[in-house]
């Protein structure tokens, strides 16, 4: 499977996103911290820029992102907004804002490493698109883990789960409610210029 290895702090800062998006609360980087004058940037590297966003803060390489784009072109509605919440709608992502993993490359090796069901059923396609009425949960045999049993403790980390899914209280289980809309996704990006990118 293709992994994107770059590192987390530099490529944020490059990319101007906080790396609490991507789960990280205290990463920095101090390299070149008072950042170099740079030319206006040409459209084309601005449109660019927010598609390489997306890509990164979701860990989609360019040909599945292109088939999301594709697919998102083809369904009622903003081109822009249905892509977002395709990459949203990944299961890696789900486990990932249902607080089951810390950030989003370790959902996805979780959901990699067979640790989640769907409806009773063991997926382990990170890209698998959840839908509403669908139920995530650790399988039985995962929920013994330090990993698992550490998120339901006295002291478990607090998650704000978005309104498009809920988490049963104390259980290593969630449930799609709804589709997820625009303002349920926190990340700061123009998709218009994605589309703009790829509609040339």
């Amino acid at each position: 499977m293709a992994k994107n290895m770059q590192p987390i702090a530099k490529r944020c800062h490059a990319l101007g996103i906080s790396p609490a998006v991507m789960g990280y609360a205290k990463k920095t980087t101090n390299r070149n911290p008072g950042g170099q004058m740079r030319k206006k940037k040409s459209e084309y590297a601005t449109q660019l820029a927010e598609k390489q966003k997306v890509k990164f803060v979701y860990g989609i390489l360019e040909r599945q992102f292109h088939a999301y784009y594709l697919k998102a072109l083809r369904m009622p509605g903003q081109t822009g907004e249905n892509l977002l919440i395709l990459v949203e709608r990944r299961l890696d992502n789900v486990v990932y804002r249902l607080g089951f993993a810390g950030t989003r490359r370790e959902a996805r090796q979780l959901v990699t490493h067979a640790h989640f069901t769907v409806n009773g059923k063991k997926v382990n396609i990170p890209s698998y698109l959840v839908k509403p009425g669908d139920v995530v949960e650790v399988k039985p045999s995962s929920r013994s883990s330090v990993k698992f049993t550490r998120l339901t403790g006295e002291d478990a980390p607090v998650v704000v789960v978005p309104q498009w899914l809920e988490r049963e209280k104390g259980a290593l289980k969630g449930t799609v409610v709804k589709m997820p809309a625009r303002e349920d996704i926190d990340l700061p990006v123009e998709e218009h210029l994605i589309v703009e990118l790829y509609s040339k």
